[in-house]
């Protein structure tokens, strides 16, 4: 554990309030959930991800749709990566998303980039190729995102759809 040196006290509602400071380095923002561990005598905060929860539902998915399509196909929370298949797995698996991808996400985007370009999936990766991205949105909440990248070939119609099918579909194991 890594200590911040500061120090808050805790008010007469139970609260306490985390530095901006700390929300802004851990990218938490107003509204979002925190996870609340207890491990003997520490409290610790972990930002809550329902997607997460999916892992090994995601990992399922994205094997069976990369069969079918032979691109990468991954699967994101807010945060970071949490399912992928294809020749991208060791780079991206749990490495936190890039500000591309975190404000794809939060405008709830769907779309393909079908010339070569540039890109930035997660932070400090760039590749070169085409991809599909689809949000994956629960109750009007954006969660998470499918994006299916190719280094070799465009991305066809058919492989954007399936970005789209796999968003809902996960989106769809959080309705009860």
């Amino acid at each position: 554990m890594k200590t911040t040196g500061i120090i808050r006290r805790i008010d007469e509602l139970g609260r306490i309030v985390i530095p901006k400071e700390i929300r802004k380095n851990m990218r938490i923002d107003n509204g979002e959930s925190l996870e609340i561990f207890i491990d003997e005598d520490n409290i610790i905060l972990k930002k809550y991800s329902p997607i997460e929860s999916l892992n090994s539902v995601a990992e399922k998915y994205v094997d069976i749709f990369n069969q079918v399509i032979k691109h990468n196909v991954i699967v994101t929370d807010r945060n970071k990566v949490i399912a992928i298949a294809g020749n991208l797995k060791k780079q991206y698996l749990n490495k936190e998303i890039s500000e591309f991808t975190s404000h794809s996400i939060d405008r709830r985007d769907s779309f393909v980039e079908r010339q070569k370009n540039s890109f930035e999936i997660v932070k400090g990766i760039n590749e070169v190729g085409y991809y599909s991205f689809s949000s994956i949105v629960n109750n009007g909440d954006a969660i998470g995102s499918v994006i299916i990248v190719s280094t070799d070939y465009p991305i066809l119609e058919g492989d954007e759809k399936m970005a789209v099918i796999l968003s809902k579909i996960l989106s769809k194991y959080f309705i009860n």
